[in-house]
């Protein structure tokens, strides 16, 4: 198995789930940067690592260069950050953010995408987690496979315009479903019930999806339109306008799906 030794650029979720995975299996983590150096040291002294946050310190002859930051930093981070290290690979973690983001900076680039949510105190198994893998060279993108496959059994070539449909995919699946069960948890805690009640529904929903389509799965008064239901619904919350709002457009929409699978 070949070594490949590795600077984290950046310490929050992404970069600390991934740098424990890379040592797991293998890779040497040479160091950690971070902008601000409280977080740069938190990961470090998890991996038992060297840190900075100075960009121009970040060592220079490592083999690989992770990127895990938020997008917005990288217009102005990755032209510091390439500069004299020629040779290395550069990979960001990005789903929304091309390829084409390395052009003009460095010869050797690419992606690595693992398409999970990373919270820092939960632990995941890497290996059921699918990686997305692209470069500009079919060399880089067979070494990205290989690393990625030492993690994952759910290794995947996408290109940038894949990625960008997976992310915006992720956030319908995870992100806005995970607010929904913020706005179960107030309007219950506002009732004196807990949250806890819900997730038998949470866990089987889930369930389901691995056996049957979103739309066989799908059921509710939105489903049939059970006009009565929802406009008591609707009345409950009218006190809430937004989330009247979304509820309605909610409704109308799983209304609209059922419709035109019928047509």
């Amino acid at each position: 198995m070949e070594t490949i030794d590795v600077v984290l650029i950046g310490a929050g979720n992404v970069a600390t789930h991934l740098g424990g995975e890379l040592q797991r299996r293998g890779c040497v983590v040479r160091q950690v940067y971070s902008r601000t150096e409280a977080s740069a040291r938190r990961l470090a002294d998890r991996l038992r690592v060297p840190f900075t946050a100075d960009v121009d310190a970040v060592v220079r002859d490592a083999s690989l260069y992770v990127v895990a930051v938020k997008d917005a930093a990288l217009d102005e981070l990755l032209p510091r950050l390439t500069r004299g290290r020629d040779g290395a690979l550069f990979v960001h973690t990005a789903g929304s953010i091309p390829l084409s983001v390395w052009e003009g900076l460095t010869a050797r680039y690419g992606v690595f995408y693992p398409m999970q949510t990373f919270s820092r105190q939960r632990e995941v198994d890497f290996a059921d987690i699918p990686c997305f893998v692209e470069a500009n060279t079919p060399q880089d993108t067979a070494l990205l496979r290989r690393l990625a496959e030492r993690m994952s059994r759910r290794v995947y070539e996408a290109s940038s315009g894949q990625r960008r449909c997976l992310h915006i995919a992720a956030v319908f699946a995870c992100n806005f479903t995970n607010h929904l069960y913020a706005v179960c948890h107030r309007l219950l805690a506002a009732q004196g019930l807990p949250f806890e009640v819900m997730l038998p529904l949470i866990d089987e929903t889930a369930r389901k999806v691995h056996e049957l389509s979103p739309e066989e799965a799908q059921t509710g008064p939105a489903r049939r339109y059970d006009e009565n239901v929802i406009g008591r619904h609707l009345q409950m919350l009218s006190g809430q306008p937004d989330l009247a709002q979304i509820y309605d457009l909610l409704s109308r929409h799983i209304h609209d799906y059922e419709t035109h699978k019928t047509e």
